[in-house]
């Protein structure tokens, strides 16, 4: 069994994508969604709870982010995880987790990386239109030290058109996150997706 670890801080919709996933087999048997873990009560939480899958909720009033990350850790060793999934999780991740999990945490990054790395949701596509940019996307990328510049996994691509908003291509580029992050997730359950020299190969 591969298992599986969403890590989530907001509504839950790239974790809701992997739970629709599992019911329509693109998440095959021999993946197994273990566990939700949050820094605070969000719509992810009540998403586990109607999926039968165990959430914790990690308090986070007062910690260091290596102290927060050394709970979390706790928490995953229950677990065992061969994969940890960020889905909306609100947190920068400490160097001690990196290495713990080191090319075994995924993100998804509503832009084409690097361009409008280091933003988060509306900010970035705010950004994008007020750049005057005629494309955008997503990005699939394994978490390093840095913020949204660990090795990218998969892009994909979406129009910006002189009529969008940051509500409308959010909506595009949700579209393509639900798509495409469960595949990938996928593909690493497969074996298929190796890490040389910190560029990323898929073996299809």
């Amino acid at each position: 069994m591969y298992k599986v670890a969403v890590l989530a801080s907001t509504n839950g919709t790239n974790f809701q994508s992997l739970l629709d996933a599992k019911k329509s087999g693109i998440l095959k048997d021999s993946v197994q969604i273990c566990c939700l873990v949050t820094n605070k009560e969000c719509g992810a939480v009540e998403k586990a709870i109607s999926a039968g899958i165990p959430y914790h909720i990690v308090d986070q009033k007062g910690e260091s982010r290596e102290d927060f990350d050394k709970k979390v850790m706790a928490v995953l060793d229950e677990y065992q995880p061969d994969l940890l999934v960020l889905g909306g999780y609100m947190r920068i991740i400490s160097n001690g987790m990196v290495d713990k999990y080191r090319n075994r945490i995924i993100n998804i990054h509503p832009s084409l990386l690097p361009k409008f790395g280091g933003g988060m949701s509306m900010d970035v596509h705010r950004a994008v239109i007020e750049a005057g940019e005629t494309e955008t996307g997503m990005t699939i990328h394994l978490i390093d030290e840095g913020v949204d510049t660990g090795p990218i996994v998969l892009q994909k691509s979406c129009s910006v058109d002189p009529s969008d908003t940051p509500e409308t291509l959010k909506d595009k580029v949700q579209a393509l996150e639900k798509e495409w992050y469960p595949k990938v997730v996928q593909l690493f359950a497969d074996g298929k997706i190796k890490v040389k020299d910190n560029h990323v190969v898929i073996h299809e």
